[in-house]
């Protein structure tokens, strides 16, 4: 048997094959990076090549160590120690000491990704987002625990089988800059599993300072094993990497930009693991020719109040209606912009521009950027091509128009160009919304504004994540993934003789 060595020594247009048919060459500039120690990925769907430093393999290596120990010792703490760190977890949030303290951290990041041009958007830990992690942790102290529950009995004649639910394994986790989403992470927790976990850089200080003042102090007093939740304290993306391609992971979930999460996703899937991706997002609004006109403008302006990732992203008007329709729209955006102290910014087909304004194409409009105010024009032309894209805007609502011939058409091209993630019909005919549910390749199908796609208020589960079908269906469970949703199914024997026949 030959026994694969130590990577020692790379070169500049090094070979390295990729999926067993394909080769890709080390370039110049990670050749001359590596070290001994580091570690070399490669992405099977893309070719890029990726280093893995040493340090970042060593640290998530570590973290997951940890975690395997703690998940072997959750098996004997009880369902009540771990309500009882969710409260604890929930109490430190709420002390105006410990909040004060992670406050000064989080503006600490949000000046340092300002001063970088960075969006913080979704940094900043204002009392809201305070509110609303204390919530989540209650709503998991609260709910029932998974471990032990049967799913099914099958009875036999001399014996019956039970499908029992119990604790998945060690959790990574992956994602972006959002403080709050270091709490909701924690529900996995809530079924016996431990999580490791690594944010974005721009809120990394504000991470440490929740674990160290509010989640570690939890674990503790609740009588939970060391390293039942870890927090991989590297700025570096490698870091994530390093962690996604451990194959002791049960679970991959990664949140953030797509590019991003498929990367993470792609290691993966590479390493063996199960993978949960949330990445890119954006609604899609399908009106039908029976649509209620004014109904079109109030949904328009209640799913542009933020940009989350079931934000309208693009929204398609029948051709034949949009001499009346198209300035309903336009005035749904226009709200949704003035409710901000803002313009809008709107995207249009090509073939569609004599359906708006002019003078939306020629107006210079201030538009906010995470790197701050620029000018543009209100209204630009895109190719059908780009009616997938999400657009990621920080202040100023953004949309995409696109008129089309029937709801079938939509429906098309939504299958065809958009991340599969969340369509809305807008129809008075139910027929007409029997055929689109059949047809629309989406997790989520709506008939009104898009933003009840979360799992707070959809399901009253705090959720880790919402799931596109951009890679796919997923397999045995819903688009969104929440704490208790992260488990697995056992099988129990229990005979009623006490001899063997």
């Amino acid at each position: 048997m030959i026994k694969p060595r130590p990577l020692e020594q790379v070169w500049p247009g090094m070979p390295i094959v990729v999926g067993g048919d394909r080769v890709v060459e080390l370039p110049p500039e990670l050749a001359e990076r590596f070290r001994p120690g580091d570690a070399l990925a490669v992405v099977p769907e893309t070719g890029e090549i990726l280093l893995v430093p040493a340090r970042e393999r060593a640290l998530a290596d570590a973290a997951v160590t940890r975690a395997r120990r703690a998940f072997a010792a959750l098996g004997a703490v009880s369902d009540a120690q771990i309500a009882g760190f969710f409260e604890s977890f929930a109490a430190g949030l709420e002390s105006a000491s410990t909040w004060s303290e992670i406050a000064r951290a989080n503006a600490r990041d949000v000046e340092s990704a300002r001063a970088r041009g960075r969006s913080t958007t979704r940094l900043v830990a204002d009392e809201k987002l305070r509110a609303g992690m204390i919530e989540g942790l209650r709503g998991w102290a609260k709910l029932p625990a998974r471990r032990g529950e049967r799913l099914e009995r099958i009875e036999h004649a001399d014996f019956h089988v039970d499908l029992l639910a119990d604790a998945l394994g060690v959790v990574g986790f992956v994602f972006e800059g959002r403080p709050n989403v270091l709490a909701d992470a924690c529900g996995v927790i809530r079924g016996g599993n431990a999580v490791v976990l690594r944010i974005g850089s721009d809120a990394l200080g504000t991470a440490r300072a929740i674990v160290q003042l509010a989640l570690d102090p939890a674990l503790a007093s609740a009588g939970l094993p060391e390293g039942t939740a870890t927090l991989l304290e590297s700025e570096a993306h490698a870091a994530g990497w390093a962690l996604f391609s451990d194959s002791r992971l049960a679970l991959a979930v990664a949140r953030g930009s797509g590019p991003a999460v498929a990367t993470l996703g792609s290691l993966a899937r590479h390493a063996g693991v199960s993978v949960s991706l949330h990445g890119t997002g954006g609604a899609w609004v399908i009106v039908a020719d029976s649509a209620p006109a004014q109904r079109l403008g109030e949904i328009v302006t209640a799913s542009l109040d933020r940009k989350v990732c079931n934000t309208l992203n693009t929204c398609c008007i029948p051709r034949a209606r949009a001499a009346e329709l198209v300035p309903i729209f336009l005035a749904g955006l226009e709200a949704a912009g003035r409710r901000r102290g803002q313009a809008f910014k709107l995207h249009v087909l090509e073939r569609d521009v004599a359906a708006i304004p002019a003078a939306l194409l020629e107006r210079d409009v201030s538009v906010r950027r995470a790197e701050g105010d620029v000018t543009e024009k209100q209204a630009v032309r895109i190719a059908e091509s780009e009616l997938g894209h999400e657009w990621e805007w920080e202040e100023t609502p953004e949309v995409t128009l696109a008129l089309v011939d029937s709801v079938d058409e939509a429906t098309a091209l939504f299958n065809r160009y958009s991340p599969r993630f969340l369509a809305t019909l807008l129809s008075e005919v139910p027929e007409e919304h029997e055929r689109f549910y059949a047809r629309i390749d989406a997790p989520f199908v709506g008939d009104g504004y898009t933003r009840w796609v979360d799992g707070q208020l959809a399901l009253r589960r705090p959720e880790l994540g919402l799931s596109s079908w951009q890679s796919g269906r997923l397999f045995a469970r819903g688009g969104i993934l929440s704490g208790d949703s992260v488990y697995t199914v056992r099988t129990r024997y229990v005979s009623r003789r006490k001899v063997l026949p």
